[in-house]
Formats: structure tokens, C-alpha cells, sequence
């Protein structure tokens, strides 16, 4: 049974309502006329008449009608020989012109039953455009509804100078939704209701069972929540034109419902305040409590209590289910990525960074690939460390536990999100997400199809998606509910953060990563090495920045046998004050430089002792590698690099989460405290002590015979 809403008490005030009929709602799935869901409607109308309501109603469904008629008029008139060829599409203005005048007629017919007098008003998209015409639309309408007349509109379809009727949206309205919001606004509505062929907005497609009602339209909250469908069967723009005309004639303050045409009594139970269908209002964001970012931290923390305290097997299958939903939504993934990539691209956003942003094809194979690597790995939560006996029977054990609640702020890549949400849940971490607006789309949907996997008995909250800007100042104030954050994105944001937080900070600033080629090294390993760390994926933050040769390989020609594998490759040089001299390549203005394209510095050092200082002094501490076959001197840099991840003969890519085995990473730091370089489950991991007594008591140390003896650990 409905229960009557008391943010819906404005109805009683209600007088003038429009109401907007769709296709889906007035012809049958085989295209015929639904008389008797028609009927039904129309004696609501007639009741709300009767009590003193002005109704107003918009219809579609003239050319839908129009189409079926014309289609049975041509099979009548056609031989065997004419059905057999190809049959041309209808044209949508005669479709219209016809189908206008048979739904006129039946809402005559149906209304005198009902003793109820209707009129037809046909307008189309320029004749808003004149003054005259508006005011003289509204004495007419003003005029009819005096009479307890019921006025009729439709675009007429049939002389529109739109280009296509079910294509074209352009002009002051584009089909009958946005036609009935704004008579709504000219005529001065109390009230639009927009029937629909389903009960209201849906967090997703109705027809997913995961998907909501959403009984209260929230821009700021639902917008990047809410995934649509297929359009609908017929008519122009489905669920997607309602809710645009919808916010529009909310804006203006007409308030508006969307519900069911289907129901037999809904456009009554929306005036009497039932809580039915989905109220768009001016006001809506003042009645509903927003989750500010502490009671959001507090709920991620709430929930990451109850994910620990499930079994192995349990969390187990939470992230098979992830990667399993991943894999089923591909394709409505895809479709809101390219929206991303294309809005980027429109932008003017840098080429790196829509790089990043893209989800390449295989993308979502690979992440549930990962995820399910993941889920196989040895259960991290409450592994035994270290087992002590203090004294006789009492017992210390050193454990593993998850951090808590993590904090999340990255920029550009969607991926991201899942590699981090699906850490979060290995390590039993409460996570809050913030990532960058140019991947807003991509980051709903991907945080909608992983929340949606997780079981109520953990609850969804867990993975917290922030979407506004304005609320990272309010969490990053939380240092007692967030335990640490990890900023991934350029200088500038990580060291906002970091100025900007109590919090622990846990990431890098800069992927300066070199690559120093030895005069030991083996040319044909330097070259491909050299090639994959600046080519293999230019945007990352593990590929090559600078390249340092030894002075001896710039007098035998090897320096050159690589410059010309790079720029053979596309790849842009700059050189240091020896390399640019030599090479007659312009020279970098800054060895600490991130280019994120193909770009790369090229510079000659004596030695390698000259190359480690050179990247103490110019790099980030991320990632550096040697090419050589000298072992002593690839000892040397591998032992004095003081960098997270330090290489021999690899390509600097191999610094990353996965290739290391951990399944996925929030990152690499480039810290010297708690955890450096990639980051996956251990780096989300802290400790605890746990203590079992027999009784045991301090008093003062007397009587306690300490053994500090070192046991067997036990599984």
C-alpha cells in the first residue's frame, strides 16, 4: 500500500496540472491503440474534472497511430508481387497527419462517454517563438478550462520544419516531454505528471534487479548514480527526455512527478501525496539529508568491521562476484567511457591525459582477470606474524589487520577505481573514492556495478564514491575516522593534499624514472629496454623520463645507434648540456621533469657513480634501472639508488602492482615509512597484538617470571 510522502504536502495546493501521455503508454506492443489502459486514464481525468481540477493533457502517440494505420492501408492496396519487394520506411509527417486526426477522434469518442468535452491544440516549435502567440495560447487555454474543457496538445509532427521528427533536438522544445514542460511553465501548472511505461526513475534499467526507485530526484546525488536503459519502444527519447524535461520544469518551479500510466488510479494517488513515482522539485535537495563526508568515512568503517568479520570465503566470493559484474556490464562500462573520452577530447584536455582516461579494449577482461588473481591470494587479514610467551600461559601474537578507512584521491584513470576498490575489499579497508570530473561517468558506473556485487550484509557503503570537489577539504580533515589517504595524480594535487592534511599521506608526486646505460651494457638489451620504458605506455608513471649514457657510448656510436631508435619511434629529444651539444638536440630547461608523452631527456654522465647523483639530484625516487654486464658496477647502482624500485637489465614498466604479483595496487610510493614502491595488500595492512592470559596478572612485576620465548607460528 502507498504511504502518503510529507515532502509531497505542496499537492494540496495543487489546482492547474498538466499531463504529459506517452507512446508506450497509448498504443499496445504490436502498435495498436491500448483502449482500454486509454480508458482508464481518461476516467481519472474525468474524475479530477469533476472535483474542480484544471486538467491539462499532452499526448503522443499521433505518429505511432498514424504509422500502423498507413502500414495496413498499404498492405490492403499492395499485390503479392509489391509485398515481395523491398518495403521503404513511412514517412513520419503523413505517418503524423493521419495518425493525429484518429487519436483526436478516439479521445472525442472516449471523453463523451465520460460527458466530458475536449479540444485539440496542435503547435509547433516556432510558434513559441512569437510573443503574440503565447499570450493568446494562454487566454485560449484559460478560456477552455473555464468552460471545464480538457485541452489537448500535440506537436504537429505533420508540419514541423524539424529535419526528423524522432531525431532533430533542436529548437525551444524537441519532442512532447519537454513540449509538456513547457506549457507547464507558459500556462502556469501547479503540477506536471509525466506518465510513463514504468513506475518512476531507476537508479539502472528496471528490468536489473539491483536497480531502486528513486522517489526523490536529488541532482547532485543521482545524476552520476543513475544509468539508463534502451530508449523506450516508441516515442522519441525514453526515461532520458522525461528526467531532462523533468529537472528543467523543476528549476523553473513547477514541481513534477514521473509515474506509471500503466496504474489505474496513479495521477490520483500523486494528488492525494502518495508516495509514488519519482518528485522532481525546486526544493527536493532541502528535505533530503545529504551524507556529509564524516557520517560517509563512518559508514565506510561501519561496514569494513562487518567485511572482517566475515569468513575467508566469504570476502573470497565478494570479489568473484566484482569480477563477474565487471565482465557482465562491459558494455554499459564502454558506453560511458567513450562519453568521457569524447567530453575530454571536446575539452581540449591533453592527449596524457585522455591516454589515461580511455579504457582500451580487453581493459575490463584484464581487471577481472586481476581481481580474480586477488581473490586467490593467501587470506591477508589476521595472519599470525610472530607468537611469543612472555611468561608461563601467557601467550603474545602479532597480527595482521586492515588500516581501517582509506581515502582515495586520483585523477584521469577509471581503472584505478577498480584496482583500488577491489584492494580495499581483499584487505577488509573501508574506502572512500574521489576521483577526477573528466572521468565522472566512467567512475559512477564502475563504483555502481562494484557496490552493487557486495552482499547487505556488509552493506554497500563501504566503497564510498565522493562527487563533489568541495567535500575533500571536509575529509581531509578527519583524522580520526580516515587512517590514511593516497593522492594519485600530478605534483600539484599530491602536494595540495599533503599541505592540506593530519592524515597520513601515502603516494608520490613525480614518476622521474631513468634509465642509465652502462658502457658494459649489451646495445641490442639497451636498445629494447630504452624503447619499451618510453614506449610501452608513454602516460605512466613507470615509463622513462630521462635516458643517461655513459661518455664512452657517445664516442663509439652507440649513444647515436639509440637516439635513432627513439626518434624512429616518434619520440621527442631533449638534451642536458653534453647530450644537447653532441646531438644538436634543443636543451631541457629541467632534468625534474614529468612528460608523460613521448618525450624523454637524453644526457651523458663519466660514470655510475655520475649517474646516481645525478638521479639523487634530479629524480623522484620512483623507479631507475641500469643496463650492464659489468656485475660489480650493476651492484653499485642497484645498492646506492636510494629509489623505491631499482632495476638490472628490465624495462622500469615492470614497477607495477600486478607484474609484481600483488594483483593490483592503489600506487607506488615513493615514501620511506610503512610501505614503498607498488602498493598492494601488505601496503594496506598494519598490525595488532594480541594477548592470551590464563589470569595473569602485573602487580608490580612480582611474581611474573618472564621467558620472552619466540613459538612456532601456527596457521
Amino acid at each position: 500500500m502507498d504511504s502518503t510522502d510529507s515532502s509531497r504536502a505542496f499537492v494540496k495546493d495543487v489546482k492547474r496540472l498538466v499531463v504529459k501521455v506517452g507512446t508506450a503508454v497509448v498504443t499496445r506492443s504490436d502498435g495498436r491503440l491500448a483502449l482500454g489502459r486509454l480508458g482508464a486514464l481518461l476516467e481519472q481525468l474525468k474524475e479530477l474534472n469533476s472535483q474542480g481540477f484544471e486538467i491539462i493533457l499532452v499526448s503522443s502517440g499521433a505518429v505511432g497511430v498514424g504509422r500502423q494505420r498507413l502500414r495496413y492501408r498499404k498492405l490492403v492496396n499492395s499485390s503479392l508481387a509489391d509485398l515481395q519487394k523491398p518495403q521503404n520506411e513511412l514517412d513520419g509527417k503523413a505517418c503524423a497527419a493521419v495518425g493525429q486526426s484518429s487519436l483526436m477522434a478516439l479521445y472525442d469518442t472516449l471523453f463523451s462517454q465520460l460527458d466530458v468535452t475536449s479540444s485539440q491544440l496542435l503547435v509547433t516549435d516556432s510558434d513559441f517563438r512569437d510573443e503574440d502567440f503565447r499570450k493568446q495560447l494562454y487566454d485560449t487555454v484559460q478560456s477552455l478550462l473555464d468552460l471545464r474543457v480538457i485541452p489537448i496538445f500535440n506537436e504537429n509532427d505533420a508540419v514541423s520544419t524539424r529535419k526528423a521528427p524522432y531525431e532533430d533536438s533542436s529548437g525551444i522544445f524537441w519532442d512532447n516531454d519537454s513540449l509538456a514542460g513547457l506549457l507547464a511553465l507558459e500556462l502556469k501548472a501547479d503540477l506536471l505528471v509525466l506518465l510513463s511505461d514504468v513506475e518512476g526513475l531507476y537508479s539502472g534499467p528496471p528490468s536489473e534487479p539491483n536497480s531502486k526507485l528513486i522517489h526523490t530526484y536529488i541532482r547532485a546525488k543521482h545524476q552520476a548514480e543513475i544509468t539508463f536503459g534502451d530508449k523506450s519502444r516508441v516515442g522519441r527519447g525514453g526515461m532520458t527526455a522525461k528526467v531532462n524535461a523533468a529537472y528543467c520544469a523543476a528549476c523553473a518551479g513547477i514541481p513534477v512527478v514521473i509515474t506509471s500510466g500503466f496504474a489505474m488510479d496513479s495521477i490520483i494517488k500523486v494528488l492525494e501525496g502518495k508516495r509514488v513515482g519519482t518528485l522532481f522539485h525546486r526544493d527536493a535537495h532541502l528535505w533530503v539529508k545529504q551524507v556529509g563526508a564524516r557520517e560517509m568515512a563512518v559508514s565506510a568503517r561501519e561496514s569494513s568491521r562487518r567485511l572482517q568479520a566475515l569468513q575467508s570465503q566469504d570476502r573470497r566470493k565478494i570479489l568473484l562476484d566484482v569480477a563477474d559484474a565487471l565482465e557482465a556490464n562491459e558494455s554499459l562500462i564502454k558506453v560511458e567511457n567513450e562519453a568521457d573520452v569524447a567530453a575530454a577530447q571536446e575539452a581540449g584536455y591533453a592527449k596524457s591525459l585522455v591516454s589515461r582516461l580511455a579504457l582500451k579494449p580487453g581493459k575490463i577482461s584484464s581487471l577481472a582477470k586481476s581481481i580474480r588473481i586477488l581473490a586467490d591470494m593467501e587470506e591477508p587479514i589476521g595472519q599470525i606474524l610472530k607468537r611469543t610467551e612472555l611468561a608461563d600461559g601467557l601467550i603474545l601474537e602479532k597480527t595482521s589487520c586492515p588500516l581501517g578507512v582509506l581515502l582515495i584521491v586520483f585523477e584521469s584513470r577509471p581503472d584505478a577505481l577498480v584496482q583500488i576498490a577491489s584492494l580495499a575489499i581483499r584487505s577488509g579497508n573501508g574506502l572512500l573514492l574521489k576521483g577526477g570530473k573528466e572521468a565522472m561517468r566512467s567512475n559512477a558506473i564502475l563504483h555502481k556495478v562494484i557496490t552493487s556485487a557486495i552482499p547487505d550484509t556488509v552493506g554497500e557503503k563501504l566503497i564510498g564514491l565522493v562527487t563533489s570537489r568541495e567535500e575533500i577539504p571536509d575529509l581531509l580533515k578527519l583524522d580520526d575516522v580516515i587512517d590514511l589517504v593516497i593522492p594519485r595524480g600530478s605534483n600539484k594535487l599530491v602536494s595540495q593534499i599533503k599541505e592540506s592534511t593530519k592524515i597520513p599521506v601515502l603516494g608520490h608526486a613525480d614518476g622521474i624514472c631513468h634509465v642509465y646505460v652502462d658502457k658494459s651494457a649489451n646495445l641490442d638489451v639497451a636498445k629494447n629496454i630504452v624503447i619499451d620504458a618510453k614506449i610501452d605506455y608513454p602516460a605512466a608513471c613507470n615509463a622513462m623520463e630521462t635516458l643517461l649514457v655513459h661518455k664512452d657510448l657517445a664516442c663509439n656510436g652507440a649513444l647515436n645507434e639509440l637516439v635513432v631508435e627513439l626518434q624512429h619511434e616518434g619520440v621527442g629529444l631533449f638534451g642536458g648540456p653534453r647530450a644537447s651539444k653532441l646531438l644538436q638536440i634543443p636543451e631541457t630547461r629541467l632534468f625534474h621533469h614529468e612528460y608523460n608523452s613521448m618525450v624523454c631527456t637524453v644526457e651523458i654522465v663519466d660514470d655510475v657513480r655520475a649517474a646516481i647523483d645525478h638521479i639523487h639530484q634530479h629524480g623522484s625516487a620512483h623507479t631507475d634501472c641500469i643496463v650492464a654486464e659489468d656485475q660489480k658496477v650493476a651492484e653499485t647502482f642497484l645498492c646506492q639508488v636510494d629509489s623505491a624500485a631499482v632495476f638490472h637489465n628490465a624495462s622500469t614498466r615492470f614497477c607495477d602492482g600486478a607484474r609484481f604479483g600483488l594483483g593490483a595496487e592503489v600506487g607506488i610510493s615513493t615514501s620511506r615509512i610503512h610501505a614503498r614502491g607498488p602498493v598492494g595488500v601488505e601496503g594496506l595492512l598494519t598490525t595488532r597484538w594480541i594477548l592470551r592470559g590464563n589470569g595473569h596478572v602485573v602487580d608490580g612485576d612480582q611474581g611474573v617470571v618472564y621467558t620472552h620465548k619466540n613459538l612456532a607460528l601456527q596457521s
